[in-house]
C-alpha cells in the first residue's frame, strides 16, 4: 500500500486551506446545487449548456473538497528550530544576493500547499528551496534553475 504524500505547512498555511474548505462546503457547494436546479428547468438536459457547465464546476469542487480534506489530513506543520537560527530551514525567511552584484531577494521556504511566489512564499520543492535548505548565512551557493545555473549568496535567515 503506497503512503500518503505528507504537505509541510505553517499553521496559518493550514488555516487558510480550512477556511477555503469550510467555504467551498458550506457556501459554494449550495451555489452549485441552486445553479444545477435552475438549469434543469430549462428543459431537455442532452442540449443544455448551463447545466452542462454547472455539473462541470460540481465536479471541481467535489474535487477540491477531496484535494484540501486530503492536505489538511496529512498536514505536517512546520516549527521553528530555535537553536539553528543561521541554517535556512523549512519555514524561516532567507534573504539571498545573485552573484556577482545581483539585488538582495528575501523568500520564505513553504511546503508546496501554501507557496505563493508573488507573496514571497517558494516551495521546498523548488530549485532555489532545494539548493538554500540546510545552508547556513554566508555561504555561497549554486542554484541550477530552468535557465542554467547561477550562484547566490545567503546574507541572512530569520
Amino acid at each position: 500500500m503506497a503512503t500518503e504524500k505528507s504537505y509541510y505547512m505553517t499553521e496559518e498555511g493550514k488555516e487558510k486551506i480550512e477556511q477555503e474548505l469550510h467555504e467551498l462546503k458550506t457556501e459554494k457547494r449550495q451555489e452549485v446545487v441552486e445553479r444545477i436546479k435552475i438549469a434543469r428547468g430549462f428543459g431537455d438536459l442532452s442540449e443544455n449548456s448551463e447545466y452542462d457547465a454547472a455539473k462541470d464546476e460540481q465536479a471541481f469542487v467535489e474535487s477540491r473538497i477531496a484535494q484540501l480534506e486530503k492536505m489538511i489530513r496529512n498536514a505536517v506543520i512546520i516549527e521553528n528550530d530555535t537553536e539553528n537560527q543561521n541554517v535556512v530551514q523549512l519555514g524561516k525567511s532567507v534573504t539571498f544576493q545573485e552573484l556577482p552584484d545581483g539585488d538582495e531577494e528575501t523568500y520564505t521556504i513553504v511546503g508546496s500547499a501554501e507557496s505563493d511566489p508573488f507573496e514571497g512564499k517558494i516551495s521546498n520543492d523548488s530549485p532555489m528551496a532545494k539548493s538554500l535548505l540546510g545552508r547556513e548565512v554566508g555561504e555561497e551557493v549554486p542554484v541550477v534553475t530552468p535557465a542554467g545555473e547561477i550562484n547566490v549568496k545567503i546574507m541572512k535567515v530569520e
